[in-house]
């Protein structure tokens, strides 16, 4: 079982992943060593995950197919499969189409 803090009293040398990211670092397989919850009223606690940053591992480099891949991906993410241009942002899942196609109504 791992330790459990309380919001803002874990010990140094413990960070969540997106802390990890912002050092250069991933935690690498290792093992969740700690927790901290976050109390809220009438919910449950929110809950982060801490990892050991002197286990962690840099974050591996982006090679030119992993670069290409995600361009890839993005752009089919912005492409509106109705009108088939690319709209400049990310088109929402629960639409299905860019914005514009959603708001004109069909005949």
């Amino acid at each position: 079982m791992a330790d459990v803090y309380r919001w803002r009293l874990a010990p140094d040398g413990l960070a969540t992943r997106r802390q990890l990211r912002t050092m250069g670092l991933r935690p690498g397989g290792q093992d969740v060593a700690a927790e901290v919850h976050r109390p809220r009223r009438r919910k449950p606690p929110l809950v982060a995950y801490l990892y050991r940053v002197d286990h962690a591992k840099p974050v591996r480099p982006m090679t030119p197919a992993r670069a290409t891949a995600l361009a890839a991906a993005m752009t089919a993410r912005r492409t509106c499969p109705n009108c088939l241009t690319d709209v400049g942002y990310c088109i929402p899942r629960s639409l299905g189409m860019c914005v514009p196609c959603h708001d004109t109504p069909s005949s």
